[in-house]
């Protein structure tokens, strides 16, 4: 299919095990992203020792999911203030282009 971008192979390894991702883009940003991953599943392997790697997994997965959440939370009450202050801007703007109304 032309214009699609094509998939490249990104070697990367998360909890001690390689992984062949297929990505599109740039594979710095998938090993980073990898990195992150790793990390925090080292981290929850060093606080729980007897966990598996699939409760890890899941437990990296529930982290990662309350960070969406917060951020995604944060967006919507940012959007908000934008949206809000968009008006309060245009209220004024009004104001100071038909100041004799």
């Amino acid at each position: 299919m032309e214009g699609t971008p094509e998939k490249q192979p990104v070697r990367v390894t998360i909890l001690s095990r390689p992984y062949t991702l297929l990505a599109t883009g740039d594979p710095r940003e998938i090993e980073a992203v990898a990195a992150s991953v790793d990390e925090l599943m080292l981290s929850i392997a060093a606080k729980a020792p007897n966990a598996d790697s699939t409760r890890i997994a899941v437990m990296a997965c529930l982290n990662l999911a309350d960070k969406l959440r917060t951020l995604e939370r944060d967006l919507s009450r940012l959007q908000d203030r934008v949206d809000r202050k968009s008006v309060e801007f245009a209220v004024l703007l009004d104001r100071a282009i038909a100041p004799g109304e």
